[in-house]
């Protein structure tokens, strides 16, 4: 079960949810840019978003040209396994907020870079095994992402899905207060910047280059969150 979402008026840091909104925008901006290099680079599969990721295996299933119902299939799964693994580690460290996050973001720093290991190194395999493969293995990571930023349950801030955060936006015009609107429109804008800045760099680089900035990005948080759990304070403690 999630844990229930509290808000504490602060926009990026505050004593509910520490650096946490702030970590989970620059999330958010990897997710941008890892699913621009899918969608783009590995024949039109989502590894974030899995209700266009299920739109698109429709279209696969369908017979609609340019799209791998392989890699969907491939990145389906292997966003459930994530999810899985995620839940499993929640259960187990789901109290310890600030200790939650670093490790699932060090997972995905692994697993992506992974993913551009494939992509540089396997040359004997198919371009749409290779591209099913590093699918899998992307979405994996996004799994587990969504997994954990769900447990967080920081508001308006997922990490991998706008469609709630747009509506928020719209719905919530007149009633939200400032911190509240701004909170999302930072994460909207933070997911286009990055799927625009994987968008160029797909178009100009090779797609292992392209992925690298969303490890990094991930790195980033990693040492942000090992440097705050070395003080302890009220954010990072969650119910067991």
């Amino acid at each position: 079960m999630a844990t229930p979402v509290r808000w504490d008026g602060a926009l990026l840091r505050g004593p509910v949810h520490g650096p946490l909104p702030a970590l989970l925008l620059v999330m958010t901006t990897a997710t941008g840019l890892v699913d621009a290099v899918s969608v783009l680079g590995l024949g039109r599969v989502f590894v974030a978003n899995m209700t266009g990721n299920v739109v698109f295996l429709g279209f696969a299933v369908a017979g609609a040209p340019g799209f791998a119902l392989a890699a969907s299939l491939a990145a389906l799964g292997g966003f459930l396994v994530g999810a899985l693994a995620g839940g499993a580690v929640v259960a187990r460290r789901g109290h310890r907020r600030g200790h939650l996050l670093r490790d699932t973001a060090l997972v995905e720093v692994v697993l992506m870079l992974g993913a551009v290991a494939l992509l540089v190194g396997v040359t004997g395999a198919s371009g749409s095994a290779l591209a099913s493969v590093v699918a899998a293995l992307l979405a994996v990571a996004l799994g587990l992402q969504n997994a954990v930023v769900r447990r967080l349950a920081v508001p308006d801030l997922t990490t991998t899905v706008l469609t709630m955060t747009l509506t928020g936006i719209a719905a919530d015009v007149r009633g939200a207060g400032r911190p509240v609107v701004t909170r999302r429109v930072l994460a909207v804008a933070t997911m286009f910047l990055g799927a625009l800045a994987g968008a160029l760099l797909v178009d100009r680089v090779p797609l292992a280059v392209a992925l690298v900035p969303a490890p990094a990005l991930l790195l980033v948080v990693v040492v942000v969150l090992q440097l705050a759990v070395l003080r302890p304070e009220p954010w990072q403690v969650g119910p067991g």
